[in-house]
């Protein structure tokens, strides 16, 4: 083994990464496999079906739809006029992407999706490697890369979603954001805003940088220059957030397409903070439920304020609050809340930092492991509830 070990740290370092992310990739298909092996029979599919026919389950189909169908011409409502679930809450650049190389390969969204998607996060790997490298050393970076791939949510970067095509598109942002390729940043932000709804944190953080660093301009130079071209990034950063909302509008002729639409799994209108505050009344009641709130709030707020997550530097680190910020203004807590937390990704480099200890970092490697299947178990894998449904990934 330390002979493999020798061996694999004298290839270059993308063969390194995609090695690694190769080898993630392999674990979490067979954590696949073997679920579906024991399923039982399903509203996709009969009992124990294919690795193919498994991850093309949940979300993908709302994808399929719209790769098959596109997006429909009014919002569908019910007797109420309330919105109902429709494709309007699912960003279109994965779906048309697939439809794009369909038309060329007439292979089908069976095949394609699923290799798009996983072909996505093999691309992501070496731009997240390569900005954990603008922060920390190679091993460092490796080990935080390891905790990307391995990470309890990871299988859902090779399944028909557009998590995988998303976090390509981020870490490719996060990477010129934080190389002060702020021009060239733009058209990647602008296709990472119709992957999935990122775009309103990270204007956020980019207004924050450039905020701080505009403050901060007497003690840390600031050339003018660089502020323009970080004021261009942030104004783009900001349009382009509100680019689906407002093609939605354009397509429907309603202002409020995609937030009615949105609205419609929460079983109620979208109201800023109110989800959680609800949440956690029914899960600890009314009294102790805004406490265990505040404690997973002020949580929150200490690690962010740690040592290690300050050595990501400040656009990570913002970037990191403003998502959370956005989670818990926007989202409906559920649990796909856990699949929601894959942007905040750089936190992974933190991790590593805690300790410098193997023992350390291959133990929270293999929990994460271990976790994946949890997640893959317990909430892919369909199991119908007494009352009908079964939970979300």
């Amino acid at each position: 083994m330390n002979r493999i070990c020798a061996a694999v740290k004298r290839w270059p370092w993308y063969l390194q990464v995609l090695a690694l992310w190769l080898a993630a990739r392999l674990f979490s298909f067979a954590v696949f496999a073997a679920a579906a092996r024991f399923q039982p029979a399903g509203p996709w599919w009969d009992a124990s079906p294919s690795y193919w026919n498994f991850i093309n389950i949940w979300d993908a189909e709302w994808y399929y739809r719209i790769f098959a169908d596109g997006y429909p011409d009014t919002v569908p409502r019910d007797a109420a006029g309330n919105a109902v679930e429709n494709e309007w809450a699912f960003y279109a650049l994965f779906p048309l992407l697939v439809r794009g190389l369909d038309a060329v390969t007439g292979l089908g969204w069976n095949v394609l999706a699923p290799v798009v998607a996983t072909v996505a996060g093999f691309a992501a790997a070496p731009v997240i490697y390569r900005l954990f490298r603008l922060r920390a050393g190679q091993g460092t970076a490796m080990w935080g890369l390891l905790f990307v791939a391995v990470f309890p949510v990871s299988p859902i970067l090779q399944v028909p979603y557009a998590e995988s095509l998303n976090l390509l598109l981020l870490a490719g942002a996060l990477y010129l954001f934080l190389a002060g390729r702020y021009l060239t940043a733009v058209p990647v932000v602008a296709l990472m805003c119709l992957s999935r709804p990122v775009g309103v944190p990270f204007a956020l953080a980019v207004g924050l940088v450039l905020a701080v660093r505009f403050l901060r301009r007497g003690r840390v130079d600031f050339p003018a220059g660089e502020a323009w071209r970080l004021a261009v990034l942030t104004a783009a950063a900001g349009i382009s957030a509100l680019a689906w909302p407002a093609i939605a509008w354009a397509s429907t002729g309603e202002l409020r397409a995609y937030t009615d639409t949105e609205s419609a799994w929460r079983f109620g209108n979208l109201v800023p903070f109110k989800p959680w505050l609800t949440m956690s009344e029914h899960l600890f009641g009314p009294l102790f439920g805004p406490a265990a709130l505040l404690i997973l709030v002020l949580g929150a707020g200490f690690y962010l304020a740690s040592g290690p997550v300050r050595r990501l530097g400040l656009e990570l680190q913002l970037w990191c609050a403003s998502y959370l910020l956005y989670l818990l203004v926007f989202l409906n807590p559920q649990t796909s809340t856990f699949r929601l937390l894959l942007p905040l990704f750089p936190l992974a480099l933190s991790t590593a930092w805690l300790s410098r200890s193997r023992a350390y970092r291959g133990t929270v490697a293999a929990g994460f492991a271990v976790l994946q299947i949890v997640w893959v178990v317990w909430l892919w894998r369909w199991t119908e509830l007494p009352g009908g449904g079964d939970y979300p990934p």
